[in-house]
């Protein structure tokens, strides 16, 4: 079941009054919950009468926080409840919290009494799979998760109300990465119908940028691991998340993320971003997927070789050989989304030039072995090593706004290859 994308079969519904497109959901892999997870013993906290008074303890005690953005005001709304029973099945314990907003609407389910405004929730363990047990926090009425502004918000509630030694933040809803096809207000994450808005891959970068401390971040959102996506988001956070296909329609599977982390409060940041990737290959198994893991303090690495690839590479001014390349990669839902290692392989393979030849394996290298720390896909994405990125077969001026852009040169790679 196709989730989470904004992109060719599985495009937002009525994503705003600037676009509008066709969503063709794939129904046929529903997954339902485990009856049970395991026999896990949690000591399951209430909220501490400080947290109640709004008062910031002064000592912290939990090892972790994590924070889920649940954005279900759309044609994901019975996914938002059915991930918010997963994580459920785990709940938060006396060193993990587990902290959600979830948001939803009229017009797509109706299920546990059919509310349509936002709620904040401390998750708490339970054995029903069917209804959100768990307490209610606060109930924000009608808010806009398309407002970046908002996240922050709901991050800077979670940070105050239930500190940590260590934060995870996750965000759920359609994504679209980068595309060229449509409006430039098109890319970015957290698509609510019922406003209309969304938040832009810009805007995702300022909300980061503005919560302090996020140890790892996760896009639970289609075609988002891209260095597009990732240098936006880079400050505050030490690793990164995502997918460069689109998801399938259950999304993340959040009790076989968090069971072993309430089992396993101490593990290290890299450690609960691995355990990530692993949780979601392990579910999908053979079923269509990929998702990677990317070490934010490696990206500059990433601007610097793929600056020596790109000078390489116009200097033997091979465009044939680039086009040829780019048309055989691996490409995603967004035909203009390629692997980057996989046109490195392609086009170093062609290229009769020993120069490219070197600059296409140092860039394909410190990929592999230096920024993806962890790449999972199953056979038909054996060619997806971790990390696609954006190329077109035109240039698009909006590109440029990106702060990718503005340090690399892939932007002027862009421009070399698809001018006649």
């Amino acid at each position: 079941m196709l989730r989470k994308s904004a992109a060719a079969f599985a495009i937002i519904a009525a994503v705003s009054t600037l676009v509008s497109a066709e969503i063709s959901f794939d129904t046929t892999n529903k997954t339902s919950l485990q009856q049970e997870i395991s026999s896990l013993e949690l000591n399951v906290p209430a909220v501490a009468p400080a947290e109640e008074a709004g008062v910031l303890p002064r000592r912290v005690d939990k090892e972790w926080t994590i924070m889920v953005f649940v954005n279900g005001k759309n044609n994901l709304e019975s996914f938002a409840l059915k991930d918010m029973n997963e994580m459920e099945m785990i709940g938060s314990s006396d060193r993990v919290n587990v902290v959600t907003e979830i948001g939803r609407m009229g017009g797509y389910d109706a299920s546990d009494g059919d509310w349509k405004t936002a709620r904040r929730y401390l998750v708490k363990k339970d054995t029903n799979i069917n209804k959100v047990t768990s307490p209610v926090l606060a109930d924000l009425g009608k808010v806009d998760m398309g407002d970046y502004k908002h996240l922050i918000d709901f991050v800077a509630w979670a940070k105050n109300a239930y500190p940590a030694k260590k934060y995870m933040l996750v965000v759920w809803n359609h994504g679209a990465g980068w595309i060229k096809s449509r409006s430039p207000e098109v890319k970015g994450i957290s698509y609510d119908d019922e406003t209309g808005h969304h938040i832009t891959t810009p805007q995702l970068g300022m909300a980061l940028n503005a919560m302090g401390k996020i140890d790892v971040y996760g896009s639970d959102a289609c075609l988002m691991q891209m260095p597009e996506v990732d240098y936006e988001i880079k400050t505050n956070v030490d690793y990164i998340v995502g997918s460069e296909e689109t998801e399938p329609g259950d999304g993340y599977t959040y009790n076989t993320l968090l069971g072993p982390l309430v089992a396993n409060p101490a593990m290290d940041a890299a450690t609960l971003a691995t355990l990530a990737v692993d949780a979601y290959g392990d579910h999908y198994g053979t079923q269509d997927y990929t998702q990677s893991l990317v070490r934010v303090s490696a990206l500059n690495g990433l601007v610097t070789a793929t600056n020596a690839f790109v000078k390489a590479a116009m200097t033997a001014n091979e465009k044939d050989l680039v086009k040829t390349a780019l048309s055989g990669a691996q490409s995603y839902a967004y035909a203009e989304n390629k692997d980057l290692c996989h046109f490195l392989e392609l086009y170093s393979a062609s290229s009769k030039n020993a120069g490219v030849k070197a600059a296409a394996k140092a860039l394909e290298d410190y990929v592999t072995g230096t920024l993806v720390m962890h790449n999972r896909a199953n056979a038909t994405y054996a060619n997806s090593h971790g990390l696609s990125i954006y190329m077109p077969d035109s240039v698009n001026a909006s590109y440029n706004e990106l702060a990718w852009a503005k340090v690399s040169q892939w932007d002027e790679f862009i421009k070399w290859y698809t001018t006649p």
